[in-house]
């Protein structure tokens, strides 16, 4: 199977992504220790996208392996302004037009000087142990194994329910 992790052996992370601290859409804090022992899928959402529709298969994914994935919306405002919304019509749009239930973040900086601290340990093979990433554009995926390691990072043209995703969780 191909990998898209460079040849380069793991290292122990730095730091766990469990103690990295992030708010809700809503402003709530999110503790991401809660979802130890299960999957979690980080995706970088926009609601003026050309992959917005990704809405839709996130929330099949969701709703399919529930009881071992926690899928994580988060908004970020980086790539060609397609998410300038407020937390309050980001929610609106995205339950009233994908009738989205999975948990999504305030929205925050994926790249760069201001990069949230969440998306540093996701990028950063000294952060995360696996690998080194940047991302590229809204949709881009991010799998968190059980035990809080990286497993792997997708393109925003990998759909949701991609075998790539899939095979992890089965």
């Amino acid at each position: 199977m191909f990998s898209i992790f460079s040849s380069s052996p793991k290292t122990e992370p730095t730091e766990s992504i469990y103690s990295i601290k992030i708010n809700s859409l809503s402003g709530e804090s999110i503790q991401l220790s809660d979802y130890k022992n299960k999957y979690i899928l980080f995706v970088n959402v926009a609601s003026k996208c050309g992959f917005t529709g990704q809405y839709e298969d996130l929330q099949k994914l969701y709703d399919t392996y529930k009881n071992k994935l926690v899928v994580i919306g988060v908004p970020c405002n980086q790539f060609g302004g397609q998410e300038p919304g407020t937390f309050k019509e980001i929610e609106t749009f995205c339950k009233q037009n994908y009738g989205v239930t999975f948990l999504m973040t305030e929205k925050i900086d994926v790249k760069g000087n201001t990069q949230h601290p969440l998306y540093q340990w996701l990028t950063q093979k000294e952060k995360n142990g696996s690998s080194s990433s940047t991302v590229k554009w809204n949709f881009q995926k991010y799998l968190v194994g059980k035990k809080g390691e990286l497993i792997d990072y997708y393109f925003s043209i990998t759909n949701p329910l991609d075998a790539k995703i899939i095979n992890h969780l089965k």
